[in-house]
């Protein structure tokens, strides 16, 4: 079985990620500091896959405990999700967010090389779009300038790996511009455990529903969407894992230098007050919330154009709105009122 490094990989991608990785055939070996994930997921990667996982507490820009790690593991890929990733959090500190994504990536690449580890999966984002244009976004659509540090350290190290590889480096690299994940795995073992206030609409969503958030806050409703709610662009968190898993594949079957950047996304755009709908449908709850004022630096409406990874890797969403919100609500119930 091929190993594969998982940097962040007890975080809500990453420990879905790490799912998928074994059942298709890979060994997932997870890094985390722990930051903003708990060690109890392991145990539950463990109960779902019936497997013990290997794993290592420690810090990306800890360059000795990365080397060491490197040197106890004969990885065949690596992907890297480990980042501080809170929008807000970033426009306060902005260093913390230069320092801990962008300097990681850097030591990464440098233990890869240093290793002989070739292919390297990377977790970016939709937010180096900006508001675009032109609806669906697509590869070729212009970054725009990054509404955030955040936004901007993504477009950062998506330029180094590209000018890692026009040097012709011996590295073979896919960026994966993520849309909105969001669900959890159906057997509410793992799912989205955001610490403190959660950033994301759907863990507001089911912690206001369990009594934990007193009442959830729409930003505006005069924007000019179909009911003047913002539309995003809602991915379910195993369709994403699986769009990295088929990643490795690919990288596999390329030349020794290579890069390239896909969306992963549903194609679809919906609304808040439609996933609000969504939700109340699947879990038969009423949410309490009410419409605020517009939030500032919020892109108005994106979504993906899908038609490269569907062509060049054979992948496509399995999972509906509903579904997601079913999984989230389910595992927010197993969680409890109290969250965890």
């Amino acid at each position: 079985m091929k190993k594969i490094l998982i940097t962040g990989g007890a975080g809500f991608i990453g420990s879905h990620t790490a799912v998928s990785l074994v059942q298709s055939g890979f060994e997932p070996v997870i890094l985390d500091n722990f930051s903003n994930s708990d060690h109890s997921v392991i145990g539950s990667l463990e109960r779902i896959l019936e497997t013990k996982i290997k794993w290592y507490e420690a810090d990306c820009l800890d360059r000795d405990s990365v080397r060491e790690i490197f040197s106890e593991n004969e990885f065949a890929g690596v992907i890297h999700f480990a980042a501080s990733k809170a929008v807000g959090e970033s426009v306060a500190n902005p260093l913390k967010y230069y320092r801990n994504n962008v300097e990681s990536l850097l030591i990464l690449l440098d233990a890869m090389a240093e290793y002989g580890v070739k292919d390297l999966v990377f977790s970016s984002s939709c937010t180096v779009y900006g508001q675009p244009e032109i609806l669906p976004v697509s590869e070729s659509t212009p970054r725009q300038e990054a509404e955030s540090p955040y936004g901007n350290t993504k477009k950062i190290c998506e330029d180094i790996l590209r000018d890692y590889i026009k040097s012709g480096a011996k590295s073979r690299i896919v960026a994966l511009r993520y849309f909105n994940p969001i669900g959890a795995h159906p057997s509410s073992e793992i799912g989205e455990l955001p610490k403190g206030v959660p950033a994301n609409l759907v863990p507001f969503i089911t912690q206001t529903a369990a009594g934990i958030r007193q009442q959830l806050t729409v930003f505006g409703d005069d924007y000019d969407t179909p009911d003047g709610t913002c539309v995003r662009d809602y991915i379910h968190v195993l369709d994403l894992a699986d769009a990295h898993v088929k990643s490795i594949q690919y990288l596999f079957k390329q030349q020794d230098t290579f890069y390239d950047v896909f969306n992963v996304g549903t194609g679809n755009g919906n609304t808040v007050l439609e996933v609000i709908k969504a939700f109340e449908k699947v879990s038969g709850k009423k949410l309490n919330y009410r419409i605020g004022p517009r939030r500032e630096g919020d892109v108005v409406k994106t979504w993906a154009n899908t038609d490269k990874i569907k062509n060049l890797l054979g992948w496509t969403p399995k999972y509906s709105l509903e579904d997601s919100m079913r999984d989230a609500w389910n595992w927010q119930v197993k969680l409890g009122s109290a969250g965890k």
